[in-house]
């Protein structure tokens, strides 16, 4: 299992010093949505030449042209890209084959799909290296949790690695790492702590003593 954060709330700036206080602690860097809507995939190049050797996640969420994107996001520096579960199977498909082209992978993001069993079924076949239950923000709110999703995508799949996101806290780790998710995304519990080098351990440990 290991330990994604994503990163979210930060100018690039931000970004690079969040990486540099919790890389010893931390597996995958997600450069987050916002990121790449405020920076684009210049930020992500930054952040790929201040740190070469880290593993870095764009977090582009693409629905078309995915061949292309996927290619870009991976010049720019990504060694993981992210694709909507609910694009058109073709272009998932498309960003599958580039992604591997370039020995790179690609997670799809379950947000906002409704027939999860179905769908994680389709992209376990399509050949997708992570599938990742996702409570978006809007849906936090409302109280909502991904642990019942992830428990069915987890209990579909044959050969796709696991990822889970949405608002995971310290309290409530515990309980989704016992599911053995093979990316454990955590943002704003990290990011936002007054002392994320140690959160992020903190998190890493759960994860080592599971």
């Amino acid at each position: 299992m290991k330990l994604q954060l994503a990163i979210d709330l930060e100018d690039v700036n931000g970004a690079i010093e969040l990486i540099e206080k919790t890389k010893d602690n931390v597996d995958v860097f997600e450069y987050g949505t916002p990121l790449v809507i405020n920076f684009g995939l210049e930020g992500l190049k930054k952040i790929r030449e201040r740190f070469p050797d880290i593993t870095l996640l764009a977090d582009v969420k693409i629905m078309d042209v995915a061949g292309y994107e996927v290619e870009q996001a991976i010049n720019y520096g990504a060694d993981i890209v992210t694709i909507l579960a609910a694009a058109e199977d073709q272009s998932i498909k498309d960003a599958v084959a580039k992604a591997h082209e370039h020995g790179k992978e690609l997670l799809v993001d379950m947000i906002g799909v409704q027939d999860v069993e179905k769908r994680a079924k389709e992209l376990d076949e399509m050949g997708a290296d992570y599938i990742a239950t996702h409570t978006g923000y809007d849906l936090q709110a409302l109280g909502q949790t991904p642990l019942e999703n992830f428990n069915k995508i987890k209990a579909t799949v044959q050969q796709t690695k696991t990822a889970v996101a949405g608002g995971i806290k310290e309290d409530s780790a515990p309980t989704i790492i016992s599911q053995q998710p093979d990316l454990l995304i955590v943002g704003g519990a990290i990011s936002t702590d007054d002392n994320p080098a140690e959160k992020a351990k903190v998190f890493k440990d759960m994860i080592d003593n599971a």
